[in-house]
């Protein structure tokens, strides 16, 4: 799935430290180690570009297919035991992570709690 306007990509093995690892000394970088196999997947991953799109570009997401190529070293080197596990990065660290399914409002209020970023209430 394409994203012109969002920081919304795919990352993998060979391309996670520039991608995850250094662009989070920019803006902090969610990061969504998922499952095709993965129903809980399917469910977070349109949830996940909604908060994105709400933080209007001050938070990225990369995307990683855990069953693509070695990319399940990625989840061995951060001890990820389930699917989906989002682990948010800022300043080249892991801040925090959680796993399952969730709510819009539960990652929002994550990447607030995790992060620098503040989200500008909208009138809603």
């Amino acid at each position: 799935m394409s994203h012109p306007h969002l920081p919304i990509y795919n990352a993998t093995l060979d391309t996670f430290d520039e991608l995850v690892i250094q662009a989070s000394h920019q803006r902090p970088v969610l990061v969504d180690l998922w499952a095709d196999w993965c129903a809980p997947c399917v469910v977070i991953a349109p949830v996940l570009e909604k908060v994105i799109a709400e933080f209007a570009g001050k938070v990225a997401l990369a995307k990683i297919e855990v069953d693509d190529g070695d990319n399940m070293k990625i989840a061995g080197r951060y001890r990820v035991r389930g699917f989906p596990t989002i682990l948010l990065f800022e300043d080249g660290e892991e801040r925090g992570r959680f796993s399952s399914a969730r709510p819009v409002h539960f990652v929002r209020d994550f990447i607030v709690q995790h992060s620098r970023i503040v989200l500008q209430s909208s009138a809603s």
